[in-house]
């Protein structure tokens, strides 16, 4: 029986969603919870994503799906919990698949990328927002009082694997801007604290920040990508590859993470779900575009396709910032 089928992502290019579940696997009925170990805050992009996919996922499934957050480490405690729990199928992890990778680098968690069977729902982009009482009122403007004020300028973002601070890494390595960098436990209070002016601005990702820019609480200057985004009740935010010409960043996958070595039954019937209920998820594409991000999903093989990049860049630009423990390509991570 042919397990494959293929869906568009829309990150700028057609991913195939490739399925290899056991051809004799038969449907997977859990007899109790799913737990779902959220590695951030509530409130942020991962969290936000999961919530809405847990509720197409108990629907599919009949089981309640519970969502626990368990933030610390820059989210790789929480992964590191979902990896070590017992592989009955029943635990899961969620979060960017870039992150993975960054854990490996970092020497927080031995476990790459492979090891797990990725179920991929969006694609996120960063966005740069300052606090709407700042003067700034665009990326050069922006990058010009970081020339001036080396270090001063405090950026807020979910911690060191973060897609934010990989974001304002990106930006500072293009620019040799520096910054004042300010970690919470998560996008959602990252973004608080540039909204109450305790930071200047976050760099983390749009959908963290929509409603905050639809309140006009938070001004965005730029994608941190050469795409612009549209964001729902607001317009147009412009790429920085505007300001910084040849600027580039792959698309940031968020969605699910089932530790391989679970039973065959669990992968066959999520894979399922995907293919049948989370590709024509009306409530995730809601989601999507309301909150300015693309709509991808994507399973199996092609999920690790399209994870690679974001993976490969992020673990070689904290390498090249001094920040791993070892260099990427010696754990299985090639330089891009």
């Amino acid at each position: 029986m042919d397990k494959r089928f293929f869906l568009k992502a829309v990150a700028g290019a057609c991913v195939a969603a490739g399925l290899s579940a056991p051809a004799l696997a038969q449907q997977w009925t859990p007899s109790k919870p799913i737990n779902i170990v959220v590695p951030w805050a509530a409130g942020g992009s991962t969290d936000q994503i999961t919530r809405v996919t847990a509720a197409e996922l108990e629907k599919a499934l009949g089981q309640k799906v519970i969502i626990v957050n368990q933030p610390g480490a820059s989210g790789s405690i929480g992964t590191k919990n979902a990896w070590e729990a017992t592989k009955d199928g029943t635990t899961w992890a969620a979060g960017a698949a870039q992150d993975l990778g960054t854990y490996q680098a970092l020497g927080m968690l031995d476990v790459p990328a492979k090891d797990w069977h990725m179920f991929l729902t969006v694609a996120n982009l960063p966005v740069v927002g300052v606090n709407a009482s700042r003067p700034w009122q665009n990326m050069q403007q922006l990058l010009d009082a970081m020339k001036a004020k080396p270090g001063e300028i405090k950026v807020a973002t979910a911690g060191v694997t973060s897609g934010g601070h990989n974001a304002m890494e990106a930006i500072a390595r293009a620019t040799g801007v520096k910054y004042r960098h300010v970690t919470y436990d998560g996008g959602n209070p990252a973004v608080v604290a540039t909204v109450s002016g305790e930071t200047d601005l976050t760099t983390q990702l749009a959908v963290e920040q929509a409603e905050m820019i639809r309140g006009k609480r938070i001004r965005p200057l730029a994608t941190v990508s050469d795409r612009p985004l549209e964001i729902e009740g607001f317009g147009t935010i412009e790429p920085i590859s505007k300001f910084i010409p040849g600027f580039t960043a792959p698309a940031n996958y968020f969605g699910i993470f089932i530790p391989k070595g679970v039973p065959p039954e669990v992968v066959a019937t999520v894979q399922k779900i995907w293919k049948e209920n989370i590709a024509n998820s009306a409530a995730i594409k809601t989601y999507a575009t309301s909150k300015g991000a693309l709509f991808a999903p994507v399973a199996g093989d092609a999920a690790q396709q399209a994870a690679m990049p974001a993976i490969q860049a992020n673990a070689w630009l904290l390498h090249s910032t001094g920040k791993t423990k070892v260099s990427p390509d010696t754990v299985g991570i090639p330089k891009p």
